[in-house]
């Protein structure tokens, strides 16, 4: 067994055909599939099951594969930290970053990268919560950008910024004549909200405190989407402070602030506790700094370097 054999399952899982994980590890297609047939001959298991298409892995495959991705996420670490600290941030980071966030960060992440950290190939995933930590887990993320906190002893948050909600209101609704809203001023039943998985979700019924019946009949999947559900049936919804300067002067009408104690989400750069790739973490979180208004950011952030 060897690197290599481990680089070629897990591009193989990855591509789910023989000649696309060839040419991605830049081999050609009978030293792939000959070098995964002697790995299964030693181990003296089935990890494809070829009769499948695509093919996929077998049972006891999955559990290889997903063990072998966690062996190749080491060895990068262990290679990083016998890079001399002379050199500048390099190599490729994967991150994932929330819906709820996406939209405000990542198209400025890739130039800011780009600009300040060249040397580094910025890969972004815009997922869901539950489909990052699971990612961060199986060490198919590096790092994500995401609510927190997440009560993960195995992950390490770094705190970024913390983004204020405001009340985003139908001229038809009652609310829409105050000036500020009291979470207990909030029902439910006139509430758009985001889809179930959505952190931001979660954190919205937190503080919308009045327990009416919940009827709206369609959940949404961005923020986008819930302000033209507004716009078009009624109701209300809340949104970060961060969608605030996209929306256009008319829509900037319906926004209402929320009254003390404003409510105020967590976004944090998180990674592995056994993530040692430094220059990477301060790569992505001095992007982020560059982004992010500066009152908005986490004190911490604004003084000192992360040290892993």
């Amino acid at each position: 067994m060897n690197i290599q054999q481990l680089e070629y399952i897990v591009a193989l899982d990855k591509h789910r055909h023989f000649l696309r994980a060839a040419e991605s590890c830049g081999v050609s297609q009978p030293t792939l599939s000959a070098l995964v047939q002697k790995l299964e001959e030693e181990l003296d298991l089935t990890l494809f099951d070829r009769k499948s298409h695509p093919i996929c892995p077998t049972d006891s495959g999955r559990a290889v594969i997903d063990q072998a991705r966690i062996i190749l996420y080491h060895i990068a670490q262990l290679r990083e930290m016998t890079r001399s600290e002379k050199d500048l941030a390099s190599g490729v980071v994967r991150v994932g970053v929330i819906p709820t966030v996406a939209p405000y960060v990542l198209p400025r992440l890739f130039k800011q990268m780009q600009q300040d950290s060249p040397q580094v190939e910025l890969k972004a995933y815009e997922l869901r919560t539950a489909v990052i930590i699971e990612q961060l887990r199986k060490a198919e993320l590096d790092m994500a950008i995401l609510a927190t906190p997440l009560e993960q002893p195995d992950f390490l948050e770094i705190p970024l910024y913390y983004e204020k909600f405001a009340a985003y209101v139908s001229p038809e609704e009652e609310l829409y004549k105050k000036d500020e809203i009291a979470a207990c001023d909030m029902p439910t039943e006139h509430l758009w909200v985001l889809k179930e998985g959505h952190c931001m979700r979660n954190q919205v019924f937190n503080f919308c405190q009045t327990k009416s019946a919940y009827s709206t009949s369609y959940e949404a999947g961005s923020i986008d989407t819930l302000i033209k559900i507004v716009d078009e049936n009624g109701g209300y919804t809340v949104i970060p402070e961060l969608h605030l300067p996209l929306l256009h002067d008319g829509q900037q009408k319906h926004v209402r602030q929320l009254a003390a104690p404003t409510p105020v989400r967590e976004i944090s750069l998180v990674i592995r506790q056994d993530y040692v790739r430094e220059r990477l973490v301060n790569a992505v979180a001095d992007a982020v700094k560059a982004i992010i208004p500066d009152e908005m950011l986490d004190t911490r952030l604004k003084k000192f370097a992360i040290r892993l």
